[in-house]
């Protein structure tokens, strides 16, 4: 589990310097790449490791409710972002606090959740979950989604209808980032549907449920 965490983490940093000094259609790449490693990553860390922790810790929940602070942070930075326009000046500022909210969380968990979840349980528990958190890292939403609960069991019952909505614009979204310019028009209305779709799931109330108030979105 240790392992799979830090590989995730080493790509985020080369992911991080890749993005400096990017604009355009090759910062648009990036940020999708790096939302594609990210979100199912703390997603799966919601819904596997965290509630662990909340169970063999005594600090358990105070541990993990600052890191679900951050991950609900990087999601509303990401939906911001995602709403400007590339000129806006208000862009860069927001960028760079994304920049370094996603390398607070990564010290957060390698310096401190991460080792007290070792202290407390054995190598074969520990594979356990590192299994476990690779299945559901690989099927979770890829999108930022800041009204979904950061907590069971309203990210469950979100994972599988925002992770096909999520995927199937990522798949639009490459098509239309890399692509000669001709085909972007017939492709950002299917990737703007989309987003309205997802927008509609997830404000469904069963979403919410679980959440912790001081992870709550704003627009809820």
């Amino acid at each position: 589990m240790l392992t799979r965490q830090r590989r995730d983490h080493v790509k985020l940093e080369d992911l991080l310097e890749d993005l400096a000094g990017t604009t355009g259609a090759a910062q648009g790449q990036v940020l999708l790449r790096i939302h594609r490693l990210v979100f199912p990553h703390a997603f799966a860390e919601e819904a596997v490791l965290w509630p662990v922790m909340r169970r063999v810790l005594p600090d358990g929940h105070e541990l993990t409710l600052e890191v679900e602070r951050e991950h609900q942070e990087v999601n509303e930075l990401v939906t911001a972002l995602e709403a400007m326009a590339p000129e806006d000046p208000a862009r860069g500022p927001l960028l760079a606090r994304l920049v370094a909210v996603l390398r607070e969380d990564v010290r957060d968990e390698e310096d401190v959740l991460l080792p007290r979840l070792q202290e407390k349980l054995g190598r074969t528990r520990l594979r356990g979950l590192g299994l476990a958190w690779e299945v559901i890292r690989r099927t979770a939403p890829t999108r930022a989604h800041p009204v979904v609960a950061r907590r069971p069991p309203g990210n469950v019952v979100a994972a599988v209808p925002l992770s096909v909505l999520d995927r199937v614009r990522d798949l639009v979204d490459a098509v239309v980032l890399r692509g000669p310019e001709r085909r972007a028009p017939g492709l950002r209305p299917v990737s703007a549907r989309l987003a309205r779709l997802t927008h509609r799931i997830e404000h469904l109330p069963v979403m919410r449920r679980g959440e912790d108030p001081s992870t709550a979105s704003p627009g809820t």
